[in-house]
């Protein structure tokens, strides 16, 4: 039985299905306060004008970007949206207990049942000196298969005979409606596996999940990750046949130079970590001024041309390059820009684009 909560897509032209991750940039110069209003208000837009998922990503120590806690975010959209699935795209499980997470994920579940999707990631989101002050030891990332097996557990209260947090439930969780606490997957919220490597396609196959390949930090391996996934998906009750998606950036405007100058901004943003300074948004007009040499040039190239930019059609044309490259099931647009606006102005022109009405 398919339980993963696979709708029809219900809207436009578009040959595959158009979500959202926000990754929370704040702009040098922006407060924090005002990029919150900006993710509430690119939220509901996405909401009325089709898109899938709205998921926002972790990280930590960055002033560059500002949610630690995509979870906590998403509680606060359960009551602006209607339509869409909000989520964490995703949740670095090694920096969490898995018990709170599910409890975190049930109450999300309770406010918005049926709206809820939680990504799983390894990665630390942050520098290393950060990881070790939330992890505490260095091996999270090797215990990576026995926490989503640990998460699973709680979040379904299924757990193998004997095991010894067998009678320690998550509240609220789907088996609480029933008075003998037989599971209810298909109460909970949809889980996926991400990643930007083969291992966690190897993962998301195995398990049976959904899989999100993250092509905005670059790699050539997306078409052996998707392959070794399909190859080697092993169906579950939560999903009979696999589904899969791939996020990368995107910015849209009527003119594509100005789509390119706002793609610099994450360039530079990228160009600065590689630097071991902080992640930084600086403005395109910073960006285009700095003295970069010859190596600097390179590296902010090869990180602007990364975000798909240009006008709408372009842009659409580049997606669809993509999806039929890779036979994905979705697309999710990972909107960039020094200005926030720049990013609700993305997503305008695509849904346009592809006549997604709205609502």
């Amino acid at each position: 039985m398919r339980r993963f909560t696979n709708h029809p897509h219900p809207f436009g032209t578009a040959p595959f299905v158009l979500s959202v991750l926000d990754n929370a940039f704040t702009g040098v110069g922006h407060q924090v306060t005002e990029t919150y209003g900006e993710i509430i208000s690119l939220a509901k837009l996405a909401d009325r004008r089709g898109f899938r998922r709205f998921w926002m990503s972790e990280h930590h120590a960055m002033p560059g970007a500002a949610i630690p806690s995509p979870l906590l975010m998403a509680a606060r959209l359960t009551g602006e949206t209607e339509r869409i699935r909000l989520g964490a795209g995703g949740i670095m499980l090694p920096n969490h207990v898995p018990l709170g997470v599910a409890e975190q994920v049930g109450m999300l579940n309770a406010l918005a049942p049926g709206h809820i999707d939680l990504g799983l990631g390894r990665a630390p989101g942050t520098d290393g000196a950060t990881a070790a002050a939330l992890r505490r030891h260095s091996s999270a990332n090797e215990e990576f298969p026995e926490q989503i097996a640990e998460l699973f557990g709680f979040l379904g209260h299924d757990w193998p005979e004997g095991h010894p947090y067998a009678d320690v439930p998550a509240v609220p969780g789907p088996w609480q409606a029933d008075e003998n606490r037989v599971p209810r997957p298909a109460a909970s919220a949809d889980v996926w596996i991400l990643g930007s490597l083969v291992y966690s396609a190897q993962v998301a196959a195995r398990l049976g999940r959904p899989y999100a390949f993250a092509l905005q930090f670059g790699s050539a391996d997306i078409l052996n990750a998707m392959r070794i996934y399909r190859e080697n998906f092993r169906p579950s009750v939560y999903l009979d046949q696999p589904y899969s998606l791939v996020s990368i950036g995107a910015i849209a405007d009527e003119d594509p130079e100005e789509a390119r100058r706002q793609a610099t901004s994450t360039a530079m943003a990228m160009l600065r970590m590689f630097q071991r300074k902080p992640f930084a948004l600086l403005p395109p007009e910073e960006v285009a001024a700095y003295p970069a040499n010859f190596q600097e040039r390179q590296v902010l190239q090869d990180y602007t041309d990364r975000t798909i930019h240009g006008t709408a059609g372009e842009v659409a044309a580049a997606l669809e390059d993509l999806q039929r490259r890779t036979g994905v099931d979705e697309v999710m647009l990972v909107v960039g820009g020094y200005l926030r606006s720049t990013q609700a102005h993305t997503l305008e022109l695509l849904a346009d684009h592809y006549g997604m009405p709205a609502v």
